[in-house]
Formats: C-alpha cells, sequence, structure tokens
C-alpha cells in the first residue's frame, strides 16, 4: 500500500509541474478542429469532426479548465488550419513538440512532412527516408500514431498498391483530402 500512495503523491506531483497547455477548438470548412500545445510547440491536432466538442476530446483536452485554454495563442494556427482546409496552399509555422516521441517515429513524421501537397508516397518511402527500408510496418504504426495530422500530413501515404489505406479520419476523409489538395473537389 505504501508504495501505491508514493506513487501517487509522485503522478500528483509531476501533473501539478506540468507547464499549462494551450487549447482551442475552432470551426473549419470541413468541420471542428482542436489543438493543444506545450510552451514548446503544438502537441496534438485533431482531424475535422462534427462538434468542438468532440474535437477538444479528441486532443485530450475536454476535461482542461477554460482558465488553461489558450485560444489567443493558436490564433495563427487556426487560421492556417481553415485556411488548408479552404482548398489553399498553407506553409504552416507552428513549431511542434514531439520531443516524447520514439526517435524512429520523428524520423517518419519528419518524412511525411515532406510529401508535396496533393502527392503520395507509400509506406515504404516513409522508412527508406526515415532510415530504415525494412520498417515499413513501424512506418505505418508511426503514421497510426500521429498526433498532428494535417501539418504532419499522413493523409498522402498510401499503401504499396496504390490504394488508400488506414486513416484515423477514415478512408472517405483521406480521399477528401487528396481530392481538395489536388483540386479536384
Amino acid at each position: 500500500m505504501k508504495r501505491h500512495s508514493s506513487h501517487s503523491a509522485s503522478t500528483a506531483t509531476r501533473v501539478a509541474k506540468q507547464p499549462p497547455l494551450s487549447v482551442a477548438a475552432f470551426r473549419t470548412p470541413m468541420g471542428w478542429v482542436a489543438a493543444a500545445a506545450s510552451p514548446q510547440g503544438l502537441l496534438r491536432l485533431s482531424l475535422p469532426i462534427p462538434s468542438g466538442g468532440q474535437a477538444l476530446s479528441a486532443v485530450g483536452a475536454a476535461g482542461i479548465p477554460a482558465r488553461r485554454r489558450g485560444a489567443d495563442q493558436l490564433a495563427p494556427l487556426a487560421r492556417q488550419v481553415r485556411t488548408f482546409l479552404s482548398g489553399k496552399p498553407v506553409t504552416f509555422t507552428v513549431p511542434l513538440d514531439l520531443g516524447e516521441s520514439p526517435p524512429f517515429f520523428r524520423a517518419v513524421w519528419q518524412a511525411c512532412a515532406t510529401i508535396p501537397r496533393g502527392e503520395t508516397r507509400t509506406y515504404g518511402w516513409l522508412a527508406a527516408k526515415a532510415g530504415n527500408p525494412r520498417a515499413v510496418r513501424a512506418a505505418g504504426q508511426a503514421m497510426a500514431r500521429n498526433p498532428i495530422p494535417l501539418i504532419i500530413p499522413c493523409h498522402r501515404v498510401i499503401g504499396r498498391n496504390g490504394k488508400l489505406t488506414g486513416f484515423g479520419g477514415g478512408i472517405p476523409m483521406k480521399a477528401a483530402l487528396l481530392a481538395m489538395e489536388r483540386g479536384t473537389t
């Protein structure tokens, strides 16, 4: 029992020392998107979904008190995401906070971020660009755990057969994002 209570105290201390998060949900042309950021950069970004509450839940911020929300700090990101989801090219300028992620995942995400708008690459391409051409499944896991879709454009990653596969927002959302980027919507 004693061990358990010291673990709980340790967890409580760690939570109390965490820097405040900035959190915002905002409406876009494709639905609501939410973002959560640390002082170092963007931690999470949701894909467009029907409500602000669902978007906040998607970034793990539904229970964050209003006093810790920082919509003003995330306003530039909101403008960039709205522009992107309206079909216009955007260069995202927000810093990312991926520090706690495994190094291979970070390498895969960095490779994914280089895929040009409207183009696609395979999971094998990502694995090779991340430094391990045999780690195709691990590259797929990195995409499945991508905390910042749209900015790390996992919708641009396809199966080796050229088919749209695996996407947290569903295949119809993946197809819609690619069509929007290609100007075919």
